[in-house]
């Protein structure tokens, strides 16, 4: 399907050439051609059919960066499709202020990005994306990542039942699990993987706090509730808040990214929930110095002993390249114990790496031990083992037993 507009050259030459005068320009003639809106729709609808045709996790166009292209990341490698290739400025342009809701536009122009849900009406499969819109030297930029069709099980993701038992909210009522990882690396993937098992097999309510909401999750044995930051509740840590007075047993939280929004987890989880959210950390005991940074120094000591009567587990996981093709996911699992708590309560951080290297009984697993496992399966190389671990000594010494 091609990218081109049915745009006159009357209405080209009207164009501003730059900033947000063209932008503005351009929304208004989208705007008012419903045609355009339709024949836009149906492109999403096509992108997303061949992102998953050709099993790309992302899709990219738009600005100078990538002259005049749409790239695609597939199997982690980002490349530009040689079907599109000297696309008009006009038409990338239009294309991206399509996912632009007039209400919102002024806001991308003021922060210079806007996230947002991609659900085409278009097409067959009805596939969701979330969306990035910016600017790159003051041109339109898009960033379109595919969300899942349908949720993975937490068993085809590898987690053991022990672990699977302390992320039912029936089993294990309250407490805070973190799951964590750099961009790209299958958050949204296990979280709703957990939400999904919770849906199926346990009566209650779960709220879902996310910007924008990626996967819809249909009532099944919970009501599902989801609240999107910016059209149903102004922010995270607002939605946090307002779900003390919704009877919610489990409240999903799409991303902490501040102190604010840590303190409101901490509360909620505090009153007796059920609650899980993701950060942007690459192991476990990352995860829990970041928590604590995130606030004044005067105030890190009570943060810390919170966390530490909260946290119930932290997944630290990442996508690397497997030894043939495709992606394999390695990850890191502390379990909080007794043990983990007083470690916390005490400040000693740095005893929690080999409680988690003890503790594979209870769930526990370092990165290392993942890798390490991975590697003997054969999933991947042992350059990748290396490249990938947190801890280099410790990979070292495990790569000895080969």
């Amino acid at each position: 399907m091609n990218l081109k507009f049915d745009i006159s050259e009357q209405e080209i030459s009207d164009v501003p050439l730059r900033g947000r005068p063209r932008i503005r320009y351009l929304h208004k003639l989208l705007l008012k051609n419903r045609g355009w809106q339709v024949y836009s729709d149906e492109l999403t609808a096509h992108f997303l059919d061949l992102m998953t045709t050709k099993k790309a996790s992302d899709l990219d166009m738009g600005a100078p960066g990538c002259q005049h292209k749409i790239w695609m990341r597939i199997d982690g490698y980002k490349s530009p499709l040689p079907e599109y290739k000297d696309l008009r400025k006009f038409d990338e342009e239009l294309f991206i202020l399509s996912f632009v809701e007039e209400e919102y536009l002024e806001q991308l122009l003021s922060y210079g990005a806007l996230d947002l849900a991609v659900n085409p009406q278009a097409g067959e499969h009805n596939r969701r994306a979330r969306g990035n819109v910016y600017l790159d030297q003051g041109v339109m930029a898009l960033n379109m990542r595919l969300i899942n069709e349908t949720p993975m099980s937490l068993i085809n993701l590898g987690f053991s039942q022990a672990v699977i038992d302390r992320l039912d909210m029936d089993k294990e009522k309250f407490g805070l699990t973190l799951i964590t990882g750099l961009t790209g690396s299958g958050k949204s993937t296990t979280l709703d993987a957990v939400i999904d098992y919770n849906n199926m097999h346990n009566n209650g309510e779960i709220i879902i706090i996310g910007n924008p909401i990626e996967y819809i999750h249909p009532s099944k044995k919970c009501l599902v509730r989801h609240r999107e930051v910016g059209s149903d509740v102004e922010s995270f840590a607002g939605g946090i808040i307002q779900s003390l007075r919704q009877d919610p047993d489990m409240i999903v939280i799409g991303e902490i990214r501040n102190s604010t929004e840590i303190a409101a987890a901490l509360e909620i989880t505090d009153s007796g929930h059920k609650t899980f959210s993701t950060l942007h950390t690459s192991s476990a005991t990352d995860t829990l110095h970041r928590f604590i940074a995130e606030f004044p120094a005067n105030e890190q000591d009570r943060i810390r002993h919170r966390l530490a009567d909260t946290i119930s587990i932290v997944i630290s996981q990442r996508l690397i390249p497997g030894r043939m093709k495709g992606r394999v996911m390695a990850r890191e699992i502390l379990s909080v114990d007794s043990s983990v708590r007083a470690a916390i309560h005490n400040n000693n951080l740095a005893e929690i790496y080999q409680m988690m290297n003890e503790g594979q009984a209870r769930g526990m697993l370092t990165m290392e031990q993942d890798l390490f496992r991975l590697y003997r399966k054969g999933h991947i190389t042992k350059e990748t083992a290396v490249n990938y671990s947190n801890n280099k000594v410790r990979i070292a010494q495990l790569m000895q037993y080969t």
